[in-house]
């Protein structure tokens, strides 16, 4: 028979055993964004979930809060900040109230295509501005993408600069659009984005401007009527993580939650690319009338606000990204 003590001994081994063979509890994620799941937002972040758990299997565990769940972008930006949400892609269009010089991809007519864009965020610049969000409480992860944002109203198809004024129509909190915006003639209104579904069925507003992959995942031809294919903004997407979450991962975390986002602006990109294709037909099958513009015209017209963006951004980054080829 075995002393007392070693009986004892034997018993906290193998308890001790038991605790360290034990898989670590999986830590808890909330990822946010504005629209939907199936959206490019959601393509996004379903991307980053399959890559996160490829590169750390079981160690993440991400619950994703899409439709605006836990607030508007400017809400989830501050959750970042404060920790309350882990993960979260959100639009350059609410970013510039956190990170200034983000605004210079919103200049209106910056960018030729998606090729050029695509091509200046990858590149020096894009790179530049990412690591800007560090100094304002946020960890930038990579660019996604939105697309180029088109107009759309219940009052009159949009052709020329002149169609364009007096309507009444919801912008983002984006000092950059709204300059342009009234410069044209239009009524900017500033509006959250979950309020927007309502105030165009009261009549509230006329109408609002997104990329085709929110006109059409946010089913807009249920509420809009014309669709003007006026490209005047690129819309970046920027993929952010908090610095409360991010900052005490291993290193060889944090490059899983880079590869992650990387994996994620792909699956935006391609999703961009789709859409940018079918969603015409797919809108125009739902009973909007879709129209070209004057894209030359537009462009002059725009042409007085672009000291004020010389002035705010530095004419030299204004003038490098138009001139990236």
């Amino acid at each position: 028979m075995r002393p007392n003590w070693l009986t004892k001994l034997l018993t906290a081994a193998c308890v001790a055993g038991a605790f360290m063979a034990a898989p670590a509890a999986a830590k808890n994620l909330k990822f946010a964004y504005a629209l939907s799941t199936n959206s490019h937002y959601g393509a996004g972040a379903s991307a980053f979930v399959k890559s996160l758990e490829a590169d750390a299997p079981g160690k993440f565990r991400i619950e994703q809060f899409p439709n605006s769940a836990l607030g508007g972008e400017r809400e989830v930006l501050e959750g970042l900040q404060l920790g309350t949400i882990d993960l979260a892609v959100v639009s350059t269009g609410a970013t510039v109230n956190f990170v200034p010089a983000t605004g210079v991809f919103d200049i209106p007519f910056l960018f030729r295509d998606l090729q050029h864009a695509r091509k200046v965020l990858d590149g020096d610049v894009g790179q530049r501005l990412l690591a800007e969000f560090s100094k304002r409480g946020l960890v930038g992860l990579a660019w996604g993408e939105q697309g180029f944002r088109q107009l759309t109203n219940n009052v009159r198809p949009v052709a020329k600069p002149a169609d364009a004024k007096g309507l009444k129509v919801r912008t983002m909190e984006n000092p950059i659009h709204i300059t342009a915006f009234r410069e044209l003639g239009i009524l900017a209104t500033p509006m959250a984005w979950p309020e927007v579904a309502t105030a165009l069925q009261q009549g509230t507003i006329d109408g609002q401007e997104n990329p085709m992959s929110v006109i059409v995942s946010a089913k807009l031809p249920q509420l809009q009527k014309y669709l003007s294919l006026t490209s005047h903004v690129y819309g970046p997407a920027v993929v952010l993580a908090s610095p409360v979450s991010f900052d005490g991962l291993s290193a060889q975390d944090k490059e899983a939650f880079r590869k992650a986002a990387q994996a994620a602006a792909v699956a935006m990109r391609q999703y961009v690319d789709n859409v940018e294709t079918t969603g015409l037909e797919e809108v125009q099958k739902a009973g909007m009338r879709v129209n070209k513009v004057d894209h030359a015209a537009f462009s002059q017209a725009l042409e007085p606000v672009y000291p004020k963006y010389y002035k705010q951004f530095g004419k030299e980054l204004v003038e490098s990204i138009r001139n990236t080829q």
